[in-house]
Order: structure tokens, then sequence, then C-alpha cells
């Protein structure tokens, strides 16, 4: 089962941290890029199949999983013999599988979505954003969608005042508000989402196609949008305040995303 990771944003508001010269994804905690630490709380889980929607400084994320195995493993190299190159230990990531497609940047998130649509096959497949952590139960998540029958499942939660508001009644989407002003209410867009292929009908390769807006909308409209309700953790990293303070947890041992073979 694929999970497609938007990774094109520009991060205007983490220039503290990007100083403009990487995307936001690869912004580092712990000495990795938050992309990766995305990655391998999905691959965790079983999900190892990753398509990447690139955009704004795409290629500083291609050139990072082009050499990610020399990076990250102790190599032998023959000078003078182009291409002579010894690992000596394979990554633990050696099994991913990472698709890196361009999807254009100026391209909005709907557009990039639908932008990777080649890459998919025919089945139910995992989305979420490049900049957010979190500890949900992928399995529960996946079991909680396909147990509704409909086509799309946002996981829902607890509020920040900054993000797109959820509204659900019996655990079906009646309202799909982006950033709505001020604190209210219900929970919000966490990302996390599990698509089935005919989302694809609600999208546009019009790059400015946003998820969600009109496509959203929609899928409430035709009641194909269900939340799956998350209580635990979860933080985006919108802003250098947010790098800071899951960097703290990181350092403080109360990083929740943490793996046991990351200690």
């Amino acid at each position: 089962m694929k999970t497609v990771i938007l990774c094109g944003g520009q991060g205007t508001r983490i220039q503290e941290a990007t100083g403009g010269q990487k995307p936001k994804p690869m912004v580092e905690i712990a000495g990795r890029p938050i992309l990766w630490h995305i990655m391998k709380w999905y691959a965790h889980h079983g999900h190892k199949d990753f398509v990447l929607c690139l955009g704004h400084l795409g290629n500083s994320i291609k050139e990072y999983f082009l050499h990610y195995e020399a990076l990250n493993s102790d190599i032998t190299v023959q000078l003078g013999s182009q291409g002579n190159i010894r690992y000596h230990k394979a990554p633990t990531e050696a099994d991913w599988t990472v698709t890196l497609a361009d999807t254009g940047l100026e391209a909005m998130t709907g557009a990039r979505l639908a932008r990777v649509r080649r890459y998919l096959p025919n089945e139910t497949f995992f989305l979420t954003y490049g900049d957010g952590l979190a500890d949900v139960d992928l399995a529960k998540l996946l079991a909680f969608h396909r147990a509704h029958g409909k086509l799309a499942t946002v996981t829902g939660v607890v509020p920040h005042g900054r993000f797109g508001r959820v509204e659900v009644e019996n655990d079906r989407v009646v309202s799909f508000e982006e950033k709505p002003r001020g604190e209210g209410g219900g929970r919000i867009s966490g990302g996390f989402f599990v698509f089935e292929p005919a989302v694809f009908d609600f999208v546009s390769t019009d790059a400015s196609c946003i998820l969600e807006r009109e496509p959203m909308n929609k899928l409430v409209a035709a009641e194909q949008l269900m939340m799956y309700p998350h209580d635990e953790f979860w933080q985006c990293m919108d802003t250098y305040r947010d790098l800071v303070l899951l960097q703290n947890l990181w350092d403080t041992g109360r990083a929740p995303w943490r793996l046991p073979s990351e200690s």
C-alpha cells in the first residue's frame, strides 16, 4: 500500500530554519529531516512504498535519497575506478521504495496529488503532509477506513486554531473549513488521510486545485468523507517555534513518534 507525502510547499513561515536553501520537509530534527521521521513512522507500520510530491527546492530531496545509502553506511571507494564503491552495511531503510515526482513549483495540494496518479495503483492509499508528526496507529486508521466504506478518511486531532476544522456527526464529516479564525470547538485536520482511487475524480491537475477546499467540500457534500479521531500526539512544524518544540521533545526523551530502535 503506497503512501503519498506532500513535500512541495515553500515553508515561508519557517525560513529561520530553512534559510531559503532547503524545503521545509528537509528541516532536521535530531539530525534527520522531518520527512524521514514521517516516513519512518509509516515504515514501522509496514508501509514502505512512498510517493513524494516535490515542488519548491525539490532537487534537494532528490539528492538526499539518491545519496542515502552512501550517507548512511560505511563505504570503500576505489579511487580512479568510476562506480567501484562497496557498501559495508545497508541502512535499515534499505527496503523502502521512494518515488520522487516533480509536481510543479506553484501547484497546490490537490494538483500535486492529481499529478502523481500515474504512480499509484488502483487501490487504497495513504496521504499526509511532509511537515506533521503524530503517533497515529495506522493499522487502526486503515481498519476504520475500510469499515465505513466511504472514499476518504481524515485524521481529526485536537485543535490549535490554525488549521482546517472538521465537524462530524457519527464519524461522518459534515463540514470541512480551511484554517478557521479563532479557537472554537471541534477538531482539526491533522493529515494522515486514507483515500480510495475514486478520490481522483474530485481533484484536478490544474495548479490552483487546493485539496482542502473544493475537493474536500465536494466529498463532504457527497457524504464520502469520514473522520478518524486521534486524541494522542500530533504536531505540525509550521514555524520555527514548532521546530524548537519538536526538537525539545526528542532531546528530553518525550517524542511520541520516536521508535525503540531510535533510542
